[in-house]
């Protein structure tokens, strides 16, 4: 029968305890709340020295709180005990519901493991059930409240301060100090872990807004263009910001560049590059129009801004004006090809040229090859020639002759024979014609023939007459200044598409295609006319003339043959005319 004593320890045991779990929910902090367990073991259970063992996540335990000694305190602090070690305790020693409890009989195999601990040593006691010093009690603590859930921590209480083992009564209220305890440090984890992700958050978000303004003002003040463009969608392309220098470079407000997108302002030969370049986020070299409708070469780099959950969104587009280096390459170039006196082409230029014309087929190797071109008004399948004066079916000096030629020389091709329109096939009266997509077979006219009306690539060879007697009597300087007007009198002379070029010295050489043999000995004709009228060099007049020698250049033969070809000519037409004829003045 219990007594009116026990009733009254079990009242004050049960007020004691309600304090302390009141306490526990009352710390603010993970290592607050710790401590709280730590020391509601002394306040309201009645033992004299708690510590609490926290399971670190590598699973270790840690002595995260010490109540009770200012001793024990200092020794086991911060002191960690493996996990093995632990589980070997609380495997061997006797269960008290929850509890663990080892009785010193047994807890000296213990004495050797990496578990902190602090106990003295003592007599032997002198009743069943007196406490001992090295009895060790624990109780776990699990994040369910029960020892289904995960392990917690240990709290471990040693000294109780009656001097007894606890009864049923003692031992129900640890087990229930634990249940509360591990709920607490579960809500301080829980609360710990948001404090640190409001406080990451936080940190982020002030990194975005200073890395969102960073690259405003980097956006903004940039020296050299910048833009963002829609990526995807119906606005796909349309320039959603763009800053100063950009606006600046083309001559437009921000206002008026967002109602265009990049394929509006390109030119028209380079909206292939631009396409390509925005597909593959990479860079390419293209014009853009400025407002006043000039167009300035820019150099354009391209980064896709993706978005996490939806993909690539925006296209990020740097533009660096490149008209001053461009205009310097094309200089360059046209230096590397083109003769620095006259700025004709030069031999280089000339050579590249026939070579873009001739195919390795000699003539007569397809006598009866048919080439399938697209009907009029169509050039699908076909590779157009880059470079001025090519036919629109292939290689080609002028698709226009112009009226000094007759209008039967209006096409590469001649309009005498026509392509079928059904089939797009020139038919036999073409049979020189090569079966290379694109390519127009260059036959040279039968010279020994009568005039058939066959038209073919000439080649005129010049060769000045009476040149060397100048330049020994007057000068290199006005030797110079009759190349020039001789270059300028050639290019006149023939038809816009057809190629006048200086091989060096005194001689030039004249590309013309779509013309039958009597055409050619007229062209040159009218050249040498052209070329013979006095020319005036610082106040004197002086007189050159010119041989010409006509060649042919057919597939299957090199530049060099050709050249060489119309340069016999020449000298043969040369020797065959009268001393006084070759030279005037």
């Amino acid at each position: 029968m219990e007594t009116e004593s026990e009733s009254y320890v079990r009242l004050a045991t049960l007020r004691g305890l309600h304090q302390v779990v009141a306490d526990l929910n009352t710390a603010r902090s993970l290592a607050d709340t710790l401590q709280t367990v730590a020391d509601g073991v002394i306040a309201g259970l009645g033992y004299e020295l708690s510590a609490v063992n926290l399971v670190r996540p590598d699973g270790d335990l840690v002595v995260a709180a010490v109540a009770g000694s200012a001793q024990a305190e200092a020794m086991m602090a911060g002191r960690v005990g493996s996990r093995a070690s632990w589980e070997r305790r609380l495997d061997m020693a006797d269960q008290w519901g929850s509890l663990r409890f080892i009785p010193y009989t047994e807890g000296w195999i213990l004495d050797d493991d990496d578990v902190p601990q602090w106990h003295t040593a003592g007599p032997a006691p002198r009743f069943p059930d007196e406490w001992h010093p090295m009895d060790r009690l624990f109780a776990p603590m699990y994040t369910s409240g029960t020892a289904g859930g995960e392990l917690l921590g240990v709290i471990s209480v040693d000294k109780p301060r009656n001097g007894r083992r606890p009864g049923a009564w003692g031992r129900e209220s640890l087990q229930m100090y634990a249940f509360q305890a591990g709920i607490a440090i579960s809500n301080a984890r829980l609360r710990a872990n948001m404090q640190r992700a409001l406080v990451r958050l936080e940190r982020e978000q002030q990194a975005l807004r200073a890395s969102e303004e960073s690259f405003r003002q980097a956006f903004e003040y940039a020296p050299s263009g910048m833009a963002i463009a829609e990526l995807g969608g119906d606005q796909h392309g349309r320039l959603h910001k763009t800053n100063d220098a950009l606006c600046r470079l083309l001559g437009r407000s921000a206002s008026q560049m967002r109602r265009y997108s990049f394929s509006d302002l390109v030119h028209q030969e380079d909206i292939g590059t631009l396409l390509r370049t925005s597909a593959e986020g990479g860079r390419a070299e293209l014009r853009l129009q400025r407002r006043d409708g000039s167009y300035v070469w820019v150099s354009l780099r391209n980064s896709v801004v993706a978005d996490a959950a939806d993909g690539p969104r925006y296209l990020l587009t740097h533009v660096e004006d490149i008209e001053e280096r461009k205009r310097h390459e094309l200089q360059l170039a046209h230096r590397a090809s083109h003769d620095s006196l006259t700025g004709l082409p030069n031999s280089a230029e000339l050579r590249a040229r026939l070579s873009s014309r001739l195919c390795g087929i000699p003539a007569g190797a397809e006598a009866h090859a048919v080439v399938a071109v697209p009907p009029y008004g169509s050039l699908e399948g076909f590779d157009e020639v880059e470079g001025a004066g090519y036919g629109p079916y292939g290689h080609g000096f002028g698709s226009d002759l112009g009226p000094d030629y007759g209008p039967e020389f209006g096409s590469d091709f001649g309009s005498d024979y026509p392509p079928d329109t059904a089939t797009g096939e020139f038919g036999a009266e073409h049979s020189g014609a090569s079966s290379c997509p694109g390519h127009v077979h260059a036959v040279a006219p039968d010279e020994d023939a009568e005039d058939d009306g066959a038209k073919g690539l000439a080649v005129l060879f010049c060769d000045l007459d009476g040149f060397k007697s100048i330049n020994d009597r007057f000068g290199h300087h006005t030797g110079d200044a009759v190349l020039i007007e001789v270059a300028r009198r050639l290019t006149s002379g023939v038809r816009e598409g057809d190629t006048v070029a200086r091989l060096g010295g005194d001689e030039f050489v004249v590309l013309a295609d779509g013309l039958g043999q009597a055409d050619a000995e007229d062209l040159a004709v009218r050249l040498r006319n052209a070329i013979v009228p006095p020319i005036r060099v610082d106040g004197r007049a002086v007189r050159v003339g010119a041989s010409f020698g006509i060649g042919w250049a057919g597939c299957g033969m090199t530049p060099d043959e050709v050249l060489r070809s119309a340069d016999q000519r020449m000298y043969v037409e040369k020797r065959s005319r009268a001393k006084a004829g070759r030279r005037a003045g």
